[in-house]
């Protein structure tokens, strides 16, 4: 997995090396080379970079390998080990006009705050800046957010989409017109919240199965109109997408079957769709051991899932299998303290609905700079 720059709360405000938690590295600094909030090299001046003083406090020139940042003002550039991939491209029209519907919530008839209170020739820079440990997402969504607001607005985005940020790292830097940047701010934080929130839910799971090479898998229980966000924001916390929706799989589920007429039938329809739409996946729920095994002899099924199943029942159906195919996913009572066990069932996927449908937003804010403030 490529690594992704983070910006990280130094420990106890000092610099060096052995201060950061497992999964974090520190970047290598150059003598008199300082870094600024923005994870800026600087040039051995500046606030940050300023030559002088005792090791390990502001403005110190610093030793290959000693660490880099302010020190007083606590700030570690490091190395995050992203989750996922990034969420690429994800502003295309069904987005796009999910932006303009979130605007236009918001902003109605006008931001009448930012109208009487900010002058309109008021320039303006701030950080969107995390409050919580996690993974963020959400990036490209939230940065056209304030382009689309003030097409003037310069959006610098700091982080890649699935690195794992703390309290206080920034995630973008914002500038132009003050009042563009106070419309946009609740809607361009509202995506960044909720797609972030997904991203760390899903990595939670999927550091709970590691190492027992089950795939934990998203499903279809999104929030209306968001589904190609929130499953990339899997994607960003390190999970695999289930099927976007009811036209690229065939699941045959309990009410499926109630209205089929036995083996035979199924049979012919695996059959006729395999035959009109090769390249879509045949999946087939089963609630019991017998009909996992008379799935088994069936042909054309490319996945068997085994819902709400004991731990028990679901071994012993993945040892009934004889080849690679058909795959097992295990589904239902699914949660941060069951899902290692049901994943040494030797189940090939997890499909966990609450990474979708429970998320926690993560904190995130924007925050905007002083004035006077050269090193923000």
């Amino acid at each position: 997995m490529e690594a992704r720059t983070i910006f990280r709360p130094a420990v106890s405000g000092k610099c060096g090396p052995g201060l950061l938690e497992p999964g974090w590295r520190e970047l290598e600094g150059d003598s008199g080379r300082g870094i600024d909030r923005r994870g800026r090299a600087g040039r051995g001046h500046g606030r940050w970079g300023r030559r002088g003083g005792k090791p390990g406090t502001q403005g110190a020139p610093r030793r290959a390998g000693e660490g880099v940042g302010a020190c007083d003002r606590g700030f570690l550039l490091c190395i995050a080990r992203g989750g996922g991939q990034p969420l690429a491209s994800l502003v295309d029209e069904k987005v796009s006009q999910l932006i303009d519907l979130a605007l236009a919530e918001d902003i109605g008839t006008g931001d009448v705050t930012s109208e009487y209170f900010v002058p309109v020739d008021r320039m303006g820079r701030a950080f969107v800046v995390a409050k919580d440990d996690g993974v963020v997402a959400g990036l490209e969504v939230a940065a056209e957010v304030f382009r689309r607001v003030g097409s003037e607005s310069d959006v610098q985005v700091l982080l890649d989409d699935g690195a794992r940020i703390a309290p206080g790292a920034y995630i973008m830097e914002v500038n132009g017109k003050a009042r563009h940047l106070l419309t946009a701010e609740r809607t361009a934080i509202n995506f960044l919240q909720r797609l972030s929130g997904v991203a760390t839910k899903t990595a939670e799971f999927v550091g709970a199965v590691k190492g027992t090479g089950a795939t934990i898998l998203d499903t279809r229980k999104t929030t209306p109109g968001w589904r190609r966000l929130e499953k990339a924001a899997v994607v960003a916390g390190g999970g695999t997408n289930h099927r976007m929706g009811l036209y690229d799989r065939a699941m045959v589920k309990d009410n499926h079957l109630v209205v089929e007429e036995g083996l035979e039938s199924l049979q012919r329809a695996i059959a006729s769709l395999k035959k009109d739409m090769p390249g879509v996946e045949v999946e087939l729920e089963a609630e019991q051991l017998e009909q996992v095994k008379a799935f088994l002899g069936l042909e054309g099924v490319d996945h068997i899932l085994l819902d709400n199943m004991e731990n028990e029942e679901m071994t012993k159906a993945v040892a009934l299998r004889t080849g690679e195919r058909p795959y097992f996913e295990a589904s239902g009572g699914v949660n941060l303290d069951t899902v290692r066990a049901i994943a040494e069932t030797g189940v090939d996927y997890i499909s966990v609905g609450a990474l979708t449908h429970s998320a926690v937003a993560l904190d995130i804010s924007l925050e905007f700079a002083a004035a006077d403030d050269d090193h923000a």
